[in-house]
């Protein structure tokens, strides 16, 4: 294990029904609390120095509540929070939601929009052109298919930090490579793009993914963003649908064993403490 391994992306909730209309048929597993110490419990066990928690219910008043948490334990280095982005009031929200403790960047949950072309609207690119005066970041929560719409995107912001979460949730299941290996390797050469080496475990099939199933794509993001700006996620509690914890650890170790001690450690915590500009 890498000294000092950052977890840079997990999610913390009180479970209320109506706020996670994504927790679906099989994810009966999810459906109960998962709070700071079930968090610590699993991170103790595999070594891990500081988190990035992330929304998952799509709330400001979840974005609130997170950073409550995170001031009140050092584990939680940083928050990733929500914000209405298309509100022609965001900065107003914005300015109140970046003073609050550990907050680092906000998400959009843009595969869940009927639009597939959400991330080029107008009002939604004001918003994302806000984030910079406040210092905040952007992860990037997209499907495959939103790829190509999301380099103009990110195009439109040269001067923004994104991160892309669960390297863009390729067709894992399938097996399928092409097209999101072309479109992912053109995102890479963004020098402002990071990628989230998390989530890929429940693209795949749950029961039955081998370390074999998700090398492929591990090695695409390896070579899109260099080991700089690739970092690891669990994408706990959800990863509980997939793996363990410490499974989920042993196969981002393994699969870049290979790299040098200096390129793992970038992997498991410094692009993540760059991104965010974490603590």
């Amino acid at each position: 294990m890498v000294n000092k391994c950052i977890d840079a992306h997990h999610h913390l909730w009180r479970y209320v029904p109506a706020e996670y209309p994504w927790m679906t048929d099989g994810m009966e597993i999810l459906r109960r609390d998962f709070l700071l110490e079930d968090l610590k419990a699993v991170t103790a066990l595999a070594g891990i120095a500081g988190t990035v928690v992330v929304e998952a219910a799509r709330r400001v008043e979840e974005t609130i509540w997170l950073a409550e948490i995170a001031a009140s334990d050092d584990l939680i280095r940083g928050v990733v929070g929500w914000a209405p982005l298309t509100d022609p009031r965001i900065a107003l929200d914005l300015e109140r939601l970046a003073h609050l403790p550990k907050v680092k960047g906000m998400r959009h949950a843009i595969h869940d929009e009927p639009d597939d072309l959400f991330v080029l609207r107008d009002d939604f690119n004001r918003g994302i052109a806000e984030l910079k005066q406040f210092g905040l970041k952007y992860d990037v929560l997209i499907f495959e298919r939103h790829l190509p719409q999301t380099i103009e995107f990110v195009d439109r912001h040269p001067d923004q930090i994104f991160i892309v979460d669960h390297i863009a949730k390729p067709r894992i299941r399938e097996q399928a490579l092409s097209p999101w290996k072309g479109h992912i390797a053109e995102l890479g050469h963004r020098e402002n793009v990071y990628c989230k080496v998390s989530g890929m475990v429940t693209e795949a099939w749950w029961d039955a993914w081998t370390d074999e199933t998700l090398r492929p794509y591990l090695d695409v993001v390896l070579e899109a963003f260099g080991p700089k700006r690739l970092m690891f996620g669990s994408d706990w509690p959800v990863l509980t649908l997939a793996s363990t914890y410490g499974r989920w650890v042993s196969t981002v170790q393994r699969a870049i064993a290979t790299l040098s001690p200096s390129e793992q450690e970038w992997v498991f915590s410094k692009a993540a403490i760059e991104a965010y500009g974490l603590e």
